[in-house]
């Protein structure tokens, strides 16, 4: 089993279809949707985790780009220095998937990048920038 993130940029129009319903279907994928901006009369912009066989994978990718669909691998990353960190607890508040939060236990933070949807809210929300975004 495999696992990639990709951004999906849909020409207007297409938005309406179940490209989505077709990749689990057809090619045995999990689709998990981590950002979406959809609008069925005009362009769409989908970041999504596609996880299953890696040869799945790529057939539904060129299914998407037969489609008319632009797929590019999704290059951003959230980087967390634990060593400037100091554990305020300021970015939990915006971290909706909750990818950071403070262990009860140790009162220090801790981030699962498994949840990280990487929509950056939470670099805004860091007082001593210690989170970034990796481009």
């Amino acid at each position: 089993m495999s696992s990639k993130r990709y951004v999906l940029n849909f020409p207007a129009g297409l938005a309406g279809k179940p490209i989505t319903y077709r990749l689990v279907k057809d090619y045995d994928l999990v689709v998990n949707i981590l950002r979406a901006r959809i609008n069925p009369d005009d362009v769409g912009r989908l970041v999504v985790e596609l996880t299953g066989d890696e040869a799945m994978i790529q057939e539904g990718l060129q299914y998407l780009r037969e489609q008319g669909v632009s797929v590019e691998p999704h290059s951003r990353d959230i980087l967390w220095n634990s060593e400037e960190c100091v554990d305020c607890g300021a970015c939990t508040g915006v971290c909706k998937p909750q990818a950071l939060h403070l262990n009860p236990e140790t009162w220090k933070l801790e981030f699962d990048k498994g949840k990280c949807v990487i929509c950056g809210i939470c670099v805004e929300a860091c007082p001593v920038g210690a989170i970034q975004v990796d481009l």
